[in-house]
């Protein structure tokens, strides 16, 4: 049996709002006065008042509000350029100039500011404040011992570790560095491997700042210096990938895999334009392709890197290193895994004009190559046991430096960006070493022993300050050297200029010196095969004449046995 309580009420008695109205005073406690206590109180006779004829006084205490202050500075390049005018490309800069020249505005403004100019010029050429009395006369500091240090280390957050293949620091301050994590070991199929890239922020270096999502491990991945939100990656399938980091880790855009490479992408690089949205690829596939990311479908461009110049991909390179400078627009350097580093122009109409000279000289693959951020014909290129150094004014020919051969493998390498003699490299043992050819040749300056697996990527900050070196498991570890390898000295440009210069006399001497040589030699085979042709045509005339005597004196004796 069911046991209910029904509950009724009209619906306009609940749910409605409260009716306030006025109410008179009624009293609640009425206490009337009790006269026996009347006779615990004490009279008091007589009574002292004290009375204060200055007036009353109150202290109080209040802060003001703290003014907030901010140091804030502008980092002036080159201004006073239009929005559409890109400052630089010379030609846009060029053609703008002259235009502007062209007007009687600037004629006039000329004409009337010279006056003044030459004034003040006259004042200031009246006294030189900054004559130095004595030059010869330099401070005496003491050389500090060079030195680094590990800062912060970046760890890969998966269970499954990969390889640190590359870095890429942000264009903005360095504020951040974006790491490309991918394995490379030949037909790895751990199943719980992780595709993602990140991007860390240097002030929480605990969790990734963005994660970067590929179709496929990424090998390689660059940081557009114009536009910095965009991110390019090469993946291991071939296939090129742009991220905009305002969007989140998902790509914007990603290459057919009919168009795009073969084989993984080693090399990815953004091009000086006007728009800042072409870049360049390179794969051990043995293609390099040109891209413009406002149309990633397919490429702009390719080129075979056939150094027989046929054009045939049968007998194609393949790329395994990549670099390009904006100080020249027009060429880029293409590190191989046969050792020949291959200089290309992209300004050439033909494919076998674009590959414009060749250098041969490492034993194995060329994992790094890169031009001197001063001198951008003088490049690094970083294979098999040593790093060497090159220029192109000497075309198809030995280099004008080089490391010792060292027992590890040196595996990566790159030049400081403010001291024009500095180098880094690393190496399979786990060592960093800092090269400063300038003090010296055969050894490091300093080698600095950071993880024991090997380090496989490297990339230092625009200050030179600081350097990451990311390993085989993943781990990046960022590391601050001395202020003596990265402060440019006094007329340091000047000496290593002179330096290149003297390497590169003395290696055309040794160059001219060797096709004597060959020419000597040439000449003496070309010389003895003449002898040895002579001597031939002699023994065979010796052996003819020989030949007719014996005929001649056969012939008389049957004559003279007729007779």
């Amino acid at each position: 049996m069911d046991i209910k309580l029904e509950y009724t009420r009209k619906r306009s008695e609940f749910g409605r709002p409260c009716s306030f109205s006025d109410w008179g005073p009624e009293v609640t406690v009425d206490i009337p006065p009790d006269p026996s206590l009347a006779d615990d109180f004490i009279p008091q006779d007589p009574v002292d008042i004290g009375v204060q004829q200055a007036p009353v006084m109150a202290l109080h205490e209040m802060n003001t509000d703290r003014a907030e202050t901010s140091i804030q500075g502008v980092n002036h390049v080159e201004g006073g350029w239009p929005k559409e005018v890109d400052y630089r490309n010379s030609e846009l800069t060029t053609r703008y100039r002259e235009e502007v020249e062209r007007e009687e505005v600037y004629t006039r403004s000329v004409q009337r500011l010279g006056s003044l100019m030459e004034h003040y010029i006259r004042q200031n050429n009246a006294i030189d404040i900054y004559e130095e009395y004595f030059p010869e006369e330099e401070g005496d500091d003491e050389e500090e011992h060079p030195y680094a240090k590990t800062i912060i280390v970046l760890r890969d957050p998966n269970t499954t570790k990969r390889m640190a293949t590359r870095l890429s620091w942000h264009p903005d301050g360095n504020r951040a560095v974006a790491v490309a994590y991918c394995s490379l070991d030949f037909q790895d199929s751990r199943k719980d491997m992780s595709f993602d890239s990140y991007v860390w922020d240097l002030e929480s270096p605990y969790n990734p700042e963005l994660t970067l999502k590929p179709s496929s491990p990424m090998v390689t991945l660059e940081y557009n210096s114009k536009d910095w939100h965009h991110v390019l990656g090469g993946c291991y399938n071939g296939q090129i990938v742009l991220w905009d980091t305002r969007k989140g880790g998902l790509p914007v855009e990603i290459t057919p895999v009919d168009f795009s490479h073969r084989e993984p992408v080693y090399g990815a690089c953004w091009l000086l334009s006007r728009t800042g949205s072409e870049c360049l690829t390179g794969s051990t596939d043995g293609k390099v392709l040109w891209w413009d990311i406002r149309k990633m479908s397919e490429p702009s461009d390719r080129l075979i890197l056939d150094i027989t110049r046929q054009d045939q991909q049968k007998d194609a390179l393949g790329a395994i290193s990549l670099d390009f400078s904006p100080s020249l627009p027009g060429k880029f350097l293409v590190g191989t895994e046969q050792g020949i580093i291959i200089s290309c122009n992209r300004d050439a109409k033909t494919p076998a004009d674009k590959i414009a000279n060749i250098f041969r000289g490492h034993i194995g693959a060329v994992y790094t190559v890169m031009r001197n951020p001063f001198f951008p014909k003088v490049f690094l290129s970083v294979g098999d046991w040593t790093a060497r150094i090159w220029t192109e004014e000497l075309l198809d020919s030995s280099p004008i430096m080089e490391t010792k051969y060292h027992i590890p493998y040196v595996l990566d390498g790159c030049w400081s960006p403010v001291k024009p003699a500095v180098f880094f490299t690393t190496k399979s043992d786990g060592t960093l070493d800092i090269w400063d050819f300038l003090f010296h040749q055969k050894n490091p300056s300093l080698s600095l022993k950071v993880s024991n697996d090997p380090l496989l990527s490297l990339r230092s900050q625009d200050n030179g300050r600081i350097i990451g070196c990311g390993t085989r498991l993943g781990t990046v570890s960022l590391l601050e050297i001395s202020p003596g390898l990265s402060t440019m000295r006094r007329n340091e440009k000047t000496v290593t200029s002179t330096m290149f210069e003297r390497e590169t006399r003395r290696e055309k001497v040794l160059q001219d010196k060797h096709r004597e040589r060959l020419l000597r030699e040439e000449q003496r085979a070309r010389a003895k095969q003449e002898e040895q042709e002579n001597a031939q045509v002699f023994e065979q005339t010796r052996t003819d004449f020989l030949a007719v005597i014996k005929a001649e004196q056969r012939k008389r004796g049957q004559d003279g046995a007729e007779e």
